[in-house]
Order: C-alpha cells, then sequence, then structure tokens
C-alpha cells in the first residue's frame, strides 16, 4: 500500500504553529497581491501527481481573477521546502518556490534554494518580480527566528 504523501497547506495545518505559519504566509502574499485568491488544496491525490510532490514542502497555490499579463500568468504555486532533520524530526526552512504558470503550462520559475533568479520564457513585470523576491525575504522571517526548528 502507497504512503499518502502530505504537501498541500491544508494538510499541513494540523498543529497551532503551522496553522498560524500558514495563516501568516497567505496574509502576506495578499499584502502585494490583493487580488489573489488561496488555494490551500493546489495538489490532486491521484497517484501521478503524489510521484513528484516533496513531502517535506507546504504547497499553496494562488489565483488571480484573469490571466495578467504584468505577472504572466494567472495561477501561482509556492513551495515552502523544509529539510526534514532524521533524530529530532524536527525541519527547518531551506527555501521558497514560485511557480507561475499560463495557459501554455509553466511560464516562470523564481528559487530561492538556487540563485534568486527568474526563469521561464515569460517574465513579469519588474515591480511584480520585486515583489515575489520581498515576498521571499519575509517567508524566511517567518520561519527562520534565530534558526529556530519547529515540527510539522
Amino acid at each position: 500500500m502507497r504512503r499518502r504523501l502530505n504537501m498541500n497547506a491544508s494538510e499541513k495545518a494540523q498543529g497551532l504553529e503551522i496553522s498560524t505559519k500558514i495563516a501568516s504566509i497567505v496574509h502576506l502574499f495578499k499584502t502585494h497581491f490583493p487580488d489573489a485568491k488561496a488555494d490551500l488544496r493546489p495538489w490532486n491525490n491521484d497517484p501521478d501527481t503524489l510521484e513528484g510532490v516533496d513531502p517535506n514542502s507546504i504547497d499553496i497555490g494562488f489565483h488571480l481573477p484573469g490571466w495578467s499579463p504584468r505577472f504572466q500568468g494567472r495561477s501561482i504555486l509556492v513551495q515552502i521546502r523544509f529539510h526534514k532533520d532524521p533524530v529530532d524530526k524536527t525541519q527547518k526552512l531551506i527555501g521558497v518556490e514560485i511557480t507561475t504558470f499560463n495557459h501554455q503550462g509553466q511560464a516562470w520559475r523564481l528559487s530561492t534554494v538556487e540563485n534568486w533568479q527568474l526563469e521561464g520564457n515569460y517574465q513579469p513585470a519588474t515591480d511584480i518580480a520585486e515583489k515575489f523576491k520581498c515576498f521571499c525575504r519575509q517567508v524566511f522571517e517567518l520561519f527562520d527566528h534565530n534558526n529556530r526548528r519547529f515540527s510539522l
């Protein structure tokens, strides 16, 4: 029997601390992008989807009211990635990945795990890209108070 992976934010929100952090992430995102609607269940729970999902991440989708030329997309996937310590079972934030999708699939991607550069065939407006980077820095601040570890 295949073990079900928890990666949707709605499935990760099982304790007060992590539920509060997920709510804070949504609030931070909506502070920068007020028209976005949060989706705490961005993944389908089918075998094909679950095959490539990181069980040590919190994934939140955001949807704009329509396609935006400034964003170069309509749907945004935010993945907050963690490293799980095998000894004490705590997790530490290692990065944020943001992927934006348009009608052709992935438009662009920003990863703090790599070099904080936007990659993709379609690029958002410069001010939008800077807002995404600011959002990522705020997520690090939210999770990384003195390298504090927590349980997911």
